[in-house]
């Protein structure tokens, strides 16, 4: 039997192996971070170790990372907790985003999935009510790689916030905090081949965010509860293979570009979204004409290929994405797109089976069609 092909990278990384020992040898310690007996300092050491390696990896100071227990979670706490009047985020953020400022404005985007840096500052000159600007660096679903820095200084010039999710971005593109400019930044470790119940919420020096978990005064009084020293601990260990691997995306892009060809050979009339704008490596978003994304997905799952319709907290209610709609597609064509998302154990033959499996279904799809009616 043929293993299983995993191309769904963006939804959760699997462990590598020194993450999976890392956290396996933090489980088997005794204490509490907090407590100040020896088991507690050596919990308090490992948690201090891994903000170290987080910190790094987006060349920010440990004493600006605030641990959270997903990217979810770090994305509320800035939505929340910025203490600003306005609130514009863009029209693909991740519906963690999104779903935590309802009542946000709403920054459009281009037919290639980038952010409209003219509508931004438009709506920046429209009222001078202190604001906080979201936009993500990488989107979940297209790869498509945001302006961040010029979001970051039209906002600034307008003495705005400015919060970014780098949660599909880390380890992936190099990341600087201080470079973009922006004032708060999510990570997940999940996303970087670490373990999932962990992630980081990094704030930049003299900003202040109001937690929403009250309690105790652990992460310096913004976010109470005891920290999950097992599951940071893979954190730290993910975020300092990411930043080591980051000049090795070569090889991923090469993958990426064989399957896009493969696929457009196959079928010329596919869209892949957002291929005119800078992509991470990794992700390739696309339609099959005339087949529900929800059909490509089962259909590739009987076939050992595991992708998905978008992004993972929509499992189990599959329906047209907002990003793909943001960017002009119809219901139907956005109906029609799955997300591959490749990542450290993606091999050649896994691109194989996938142009396989996806072709197959494709021909029968196109038979279907042309049959005559009974």
């Amino acid at each position: 039997m043929e293993r299983a092909v995993y191309l769904d990278y963006n939804a959760t990384a699997p462990m590598k192996p020194a993450v999976i020992a890392a956290v396996v040898e933090a489980m088997g310690r005794l204490g509490n971070a907090s407590s100040v007996h020896r088991f507690g300092r050596l919990a308090r050491r490992a948690v201090e170790e891994a903000r170290e390696r987080v910190a790094a990896l987006v060349g920010a100071r440990p004493e600006q990372v605030v641990f959270t227990s997903s990217g979810t979670e770090a994305n509320n706490l800035a939505l929340h907790g910025h203490g600003r009047v306005r609130v514009i985020v863009s029209a693909i953020e991740h519906d963690s985003v999104l779903r935590a400022a309802p009542h946000a404005e709403i920054l459009p985007v281009g037919a290639d999935g980038v952010v409209d840096l003219e509508a931004l500052a438009r709506l920046l000159s429209r009222d001078g009510k202190p604001a906080l600007v979201s936009v993500l660096l990488a989107n979940n679903e297209t790869g498509v790689i945001q302006p961040v820095a010029e979001v970051a200084r039209l906002a600034r010039s307008h003495d705005c916030l400015v919060h970014c999710d780098a949660v599909q971005a880390a380890g992936k593109i190099p990341v600087d905090l201080g470079s973009l400019g922006v004032h708060l930044m999510s990570l997940s470790a999940h996303k970087i081949a670490g373990p999932q119940g962990a992630g980081a919420l990094v704030v930049a020096d003299g900003v202040e965010v109001e937690p929403m978990l009250r309690g105790g005064g652990q992460e310096r009084s913004r976010r109470a509860g005891t920290e999950g020293v097992a599951a940071l601990a893979g954190f730290g260990v993910a975020a300092e293979l990411a930043r080591e691997g980051l000049g090795n995306t070569a090889s991923l892009t090469r993958l990426r570009d064989d399957l896009e060809r493969r696929v457009l050979d196959l079928a010329p009339g596919v869209n892949i979204f957002g291929a005119e704008a800078p992509r991470v490596a990794n992700t390739s978003c696309f339609t099959m004409p005339g087949v529900a994304s929800e059909t490509q997905v089962m259909a590739l799952d009987l076939a050992g290929v595991a992708v998905s319709a978008g992004a993972a907290c929509s499992s189990g209610k599959v329906q047209p994405s907002h990003v793909l709609r943001a960017m002009g597609a119809s219901e139907a064509e956005a109906g029609g797109a799955i997300r591959v998302s490749l990542g450290w154990r993606t091999s050649a033959a896994d691109i194989d089976r996938f142009v396989e499996a996806w072709g197959g279904l494709f021909a029968r799809t196109r038979s279907a069609m042309a049959a005559p009616a009974a």
